[in-house]
């Protein structure tokens, strides 16, 4: 497992140029398979889940190539096999293989996804989708079959228990080539479905709605690429540079955003005293002083985001008083606390999905665990603000979702150093 290693104390400056969308990306890559000719990205960011979506990819013989930014796949000779367990349990986001191998050959056999341990994530609004098109669902040993080759897939109205994102998009995926018409409602309406939405209507798709809470999909019998698309930029990435930079910085760029994406979170910051300069595509964030806490709710988008939870924390311990957070999403998304603790924090849970933050001026750098990616981002913050040296366990879940984080704390002054893997070959 690699460690990163934080030297704290020294003041973040300058500038940091966000990266492609993490959550568009792992759906993009799965959504690729669906196209009849040679796909191109720019824009991926050069994270440990792009290596193991293109294991996945080598077991059904389509090409990948990733250097620079770009990523080029070809899935003209995809070829029906079973995907590698490993790669498949390393991020919960392969389960959009379901949707986009149902699209593609009408069944699909997976194993559960797994990711990140953030409690109980059912599927089972996935699965009413299928079914709602016209396929059956079966689990045996941990391993999901999805057929619809009797009678094809079939379009449906499909409404959703509950909001999901990843139900959301591999509704989408396994209904964008079915017969007739898809009415999806209760969707998500997160800025990487449209992303989704975007890439695959460039291709020929027909799909109306994408960012509203009913989304219309007319399928279509094939899928060609005309272009190259751009993942959209991460704004959890750049929310927690932000929240890095507000906490323990001398004025620091955020380049390379969509600041509409970020209006839930930005407005905390505003709230609790944090100077912003917001232009079209940039965010400067200026040294603060006097902090207020203040409460925060996760909700689905255009709320404040689950994914933001965490890497705000380690800012709310320089807050004047007690501050709150109550996670809606993931109750269970807490695994942050203990290591925030150790380092010197006052940060605890009483109850779950219930956050209670104080003032802690003081953090001293430790041995911790980043027990997800998120939670590891936290981690990363509160080292950089604390004294002494930090050694951060576990982060590959942190290069699972950030793109070159050691380069783009390096820039902005941070002391920082990774062991334990090797970095030329986890990415071009």
């Amino acid at each position: 497992m690699a460690k990163i290693i934080i030297r704290g104390g020294r003041r973040i400056h300058g500038e940091v140029t966000i990266g492609g969308a993490k959550n568009s990306t792992v759906a993009l890559i799965p959504a690729a398979i669906l196209a009849d000719t040679p796909v191109k990205f720019d824009t991926v960011p050069q994270i440990l889940d792009v290596k193991n979506l293109q294991l996945i990819l080598d077991a059904m013989n389509v090409h990948s190539n990733f250097e620079n930014g770009n990523l080029d796949i070809d899935p003209t000779q995809i070829t029906e096999s079973e995907l590698p367990s490993g790669a498949i349990k390393s991020l919960r986001a392969s389960y959009y293989f379901m949707g986009a191998l149902l699209g593609r050959f009408n069944r699909a056999t997976v194993t559960f996804p797994g990711g990140d341990n953030l409690g109980r994530r059912p599927i089972d609004q996935h699965i009413k989708g299928f079914e709602a098109l016209g396929a059956t669902v079966t689990e045996t040993n941990d391993i999901i079959h999805i057929d619809a080759t009797e009678n094809g897939l079939i379009g449906a109205r499909i409404a959703l228990d509950t909001v999901s994102v990843g139900a959301t998009i591999n509704i989408i995926l396994s209904a964008v080539r079915a017969k007739g018409q898809t009415i999806l409602e209760n969707a998500a309406r997160e800025p990487e479905i449209i992303d989704i939405a975007t890439f695959l209507n460039n291709m020929g798709a027909n799909i109306r709605g994408a960012g509203t809470d009913t989304i219309r999909i007319a399928g279509v019998p094939s899928l060609k690429a005309r272009n190259t698309h751009t993942v959209i930029p991460d704004r959890i990435e750049a929310g927690t540079y932000m929240s890095m930079a507000a906490a323990f910085g001398d004025g620091v760029t955020i380049k390379n955003v969509i600041p509409e994406h970020l209006e839930s979170y930005t407005s905390k910051l505003i709230e609790m005293g944090v100077n912003l300069d917001i232009g079209e595509d940039a965010i400067h964030v200026y040294p603060s002083d006097q902090l207020q806490p203040v409460s925060i709710k996760t909700m689905p988008y255009p709320g404040f985001a689950t994914d933001l939870q965490q890497p705000i924390t380690p800012l709310l311990l320089m807050a004047n008083g007690e501050s709150m957070i109550q996670d809606t999403i993931y109750p269970k998304r807490v695994k942050h606390i203990a290591e925030l603790r150790r380092m010197g924090g006052d940060v605890d849970s009483e109850k779950p999905g219930h956050i209670r933050v104080n003032y802690s001026p003081r953090l001293i750098g430790t041995d911790v665990e980043a027990a997800e990616i998120r939670a590891g981002a936290a981690l990363v913050i509160a080292a950089i603000m604390a004294e002494g040296e930090t050694v951060i366990n576990d982060a590959d879940h942190i290069l699972r979702g950030y793109d070159r984080i050691q380069d783009k704390l390096t820039a902005l002054g941070a002391d920082v150093s990774i062991e334990g893997i090797d970095l030329i070959n986890l990415m071009p």
